[in-house]
């Protein structure tokens, strides 16, 4: 089954936070990593994670910082911090109370 786009924009950054939450990563590991988890529900391009990227980190939800890897490419990587994380918080409390006001209206089970 598709997911709407816009059911998915909505959610883009806190997933990225959430997976950055757990380890660093670099651009094209945090789309797998996405990709893996949700079982390709959130399969995003690298035009669409790049924005992303660019706004937490002005934000001051990510920083970045370049490394060399061991295929001799300098990788851009990304980490979560302090403020990141409680955003991160923040919106996780934030969507469970949607999730469960859409179950309620919806008359889901477990809403």
């Amino acid at each position: 089954m598709s997911v709407n786009k816009e059911l998915v924009k909505g959610s883009t950054s806190m997933l990225v936070l959430g997976v950055l939450e757990e380890k660093e990563m670099y651009g094209y590991q945090i789309i797998k990593e996405l990709e893996q988890r949700s079982e390709t529900v959130f399969a995003l391009k690298e035009g669409t994670l790049y924005p992303i990227l660019h706004v937490l980190e002005q934000d001051g939800f990510l920083e970045a910082y370049w490394e060399d890897t061991s295929s001799a490419r300098k990788r851009r990587f990304y980490r979560i911090t302090k403020k990141g994380r409680k955003e991160l918080d923040r919106q996780k409390e934030e969507w469970k109370e949607y999730a469960g006001a859409v179950g309620k209206v919806l008359q889901l089970q477990n809403a």
